[in-house]
């Protein structure tokens, strides 16, 4: 009798903080439809039975799924929180903006900070926008290998 025995190789990856877009021109058209309460309904990519994100340097991408993302778009404010079972506790205040490029521009703020203050943050690809979803996608290096992390988001009703 054969056994056969399968590893499950589990390799942490997660982004660093990347400075501002290199462009800040705004698209209000995109910004303006992203306003109001959304939902993060999915984190996908290639390999994610193998390998965890920490997503955003804050927790398990998996912890994002069902979080709650609010964009007010006129002063390009909001805020983000997680409370999915079994993951950690988290809420911020962020600032945002979307380039013409249609790159996310993404910062969480302590409850301190001014957003004039924060120099780091995320920049991520806007796709797949409609009235009722769109999805933010983020390249991370995986095992020597850049991934498309896929975010797709649902707006509340």
């Amino acid at each position: 009798m054969m056994l056969f025995f399968a590893l499950l190789v589990t390799l942490v990856s997660c982004k660093t903080k990347q400075a501002a877009a290199t462009s800040t021109t705004v698209d209000r058209k995109s910004q303006t439809a992203i306003k109001g309460n959304w939902t993060l309904t999915s984190v996908d990519y290639i390999g994610e039975n193998l390998f965890k994100v920490n997503s955003f340097q804050i927790a398990d991408s998996n912890c994002f799924e069902g979080s709650s993302w609010t964009f007010v778009s006129n002063n390009d404010s909001g805020n983000v929180a997680l409370t999915k079972g079994g993951c950690p506790s988290f809420s911020a205040a962020i600032k945002w903006y979307v380039t013409k490029e249609q790159q996310f521009v993404l910062k969480f703020l302590n409850p301190d900070d001014k957003a004039r203050k924060v120099t780091q943050g995320y920049v991520l690809a806007l796709r797949n926008q409609t009235e009722d979803s769109f999805q933010l996608v983020d390249r991370v290096d995986i095992g020597g290998k850049l991934t498309d992390i896929v975010y797709q988001f649902q707006k509340n009703k």
